[in-house]
């Protein structure tokens, strides 16, 4: 399929929305009473710290909500405002961000149901309207939903849509894409439908795996085992890591991305000549400003004087998750939640979720005496969030002492 015909005829339909239709001054009214706070803002404005008693907050000089998660969330309010009685779908989650999304849920903006492990669009009808998230949506779906004569709203990241300009690229030259990302995550299910051979690893410790598949062959049955689920159809590494571009899910980690494409640069000069290179990779800069921003905040922050940091955002949310990682990178104790309900004031206990693990209970979470906390969130992470759990920690502390 020639996915760039398909997406300029697509975007070219009356029926395709990609600017909002003229609410947002009252829609932007809405966003700043449910998402925004005070609090925050003021603590932005003092150096970005906070002390009560003897609790001080520092809080990273860049979090929360990045400007293509507040686009996506603005379009889908106005989406609604624009239809008041259509029945309006969401493909995903708008966001990764359980409060942002119950919120579209109570404004009767409903999900595509899951059937046996995948999305049954059969529940929408002709004419009917349907959003695509701020992830972006396969190219199979796009075209699901206009031939259904769907209203389709747009809401993809500018920077989602730059990785699949780049993947288209790869595809024009013939390269394969290797996709920095998971492989079942929305972004990366939706580039990779853009891509005509592609392969997604994961980290630095599958990239080598394939590195060393590119120098020095291997079992092919053993890395098709591996790679399960992370290919294109009919993917054969013997001749498809031939020429290779590089492409990434935006919301990985920055310095592992740039990693990623540095070892893949050097092998392909190793195996073919430098004088070759050109004919046998390919990248181009695609982090999004916003995750990188966020990590380099977070790269700050823990080098502050910190007893312990908590990381707010969605349990499904990948750039949530790296700022995780660079704390325990750092050896400072953290603790992952969704939401300030994670903090149970009188016990003195929080629910979070540890690297790669469910859910757990930490009692006594919050000692007694002076105490310094870092606190950062992901980019889908609203300012009222963030508020709600500083105050309960400012709570907590004031029972202990």
């Amino acid at each position: 399929m020639d996915t760039k015909t398909f997406k300029r005829t697509l975007q070219q339909s009356d029926n395709y929305h990609r600017k909002g239709f003229g609410h947002q001054e009252q829609v932007t009214a809405t966003l700043n009473q449910e998402y925004q706070s005070n609090l925050i803002q003021n603590i932005r404005q003092n150096n970005y710290q906070i002390t009560r008693e003897n609790v001080t907050i520092r809080l990273a000089e860049a979090f929360g909500f990045c400007w293509g998660v507040e686009r996506a969330v603005a379009m889908a309010y106005e989406t609604r405002t624009h239809f008041p009685q259509e029945k309006i779908w969401i493909t995903n989650e708008i966001i990764h961000n359980p409060s942002v999304n119950q919120r579209l849920k109570e404004m009767n903006v409903d999900f595509i149901p899951f059937k046996e492990g995948k999305k049954d669009f059969s529940v929408v009808n002709s004419n009917e309207v349907v959003i695509l998230p701020a992830f972006g949506a396969s190219v199979g779906e796009m075209q699901l939903l206009n031939d259904k004569n769907c209203t389709i709203v747009d809401t993809t990241c500018p920077w989602v849509s730059k990785v699949w300009n780049s993947v288209e690229k790869h595809k024009k030259r013939s390269y394969t894409s290797i996709i920095h990302g998971k492989y079942q995550h929305e972004e990366t299910v939706a580039t990779s439908s853009f891509a005509n051979i592609y392969l997604v690893v994961l980290n630095m410790e599958e990239a080598k795996y394939v590195s060393n598949y590119i120098l020095n062959g291997g079992d092919r049955t053993e890395f098709l085992t591996k790679f399960k689920n992370a290919y294109s159809e009919g993917f054969n590494p013997d001749t498809d890591l031939e020429r290779v571009g590089i492409a990434n899910q935006t919301t990985m980690l920055k310095s592992e991305t740039e990693a990623i494409g540095k070892l893949f640069e050097q092998t392909m000069m190793k195996k073919y000549n430098p004088t070759q290179l050109n004919e046998h990779f390919m990248s181009f800069n695609t982090i999004c400003d916003a995750t990188q921003e966020r990590q380099d905040a977070m790269l700050n922050l823990v080098k502050e004087k910190l007893d312990l940091i908590v990381v707010i955002g969605g349990f499904n949310s990948s750039n949530t998750t790296h700022l995780q990682e660079i704390s325990e990178e750092y050896n400072i104790p953290s603790y992952h939640i969704d939401s300030g309900d994670r903090i149970f004031v009188l016990d003195n206990k929080i629910e979070h979720k540890p690297l790669e693990t469910d859910l757990e209970i930490k009692n006594n979470w919050l000692g007694e005496g002076e105490i310094t906390i870092g606190v950062t969130s992901g980019a889908s992470t609203p300012d009222k969030v963030v508020e709600d759990v500083i105050e309960k920690i400012f709570a907590t502390k004031k029972l202990i002492n």
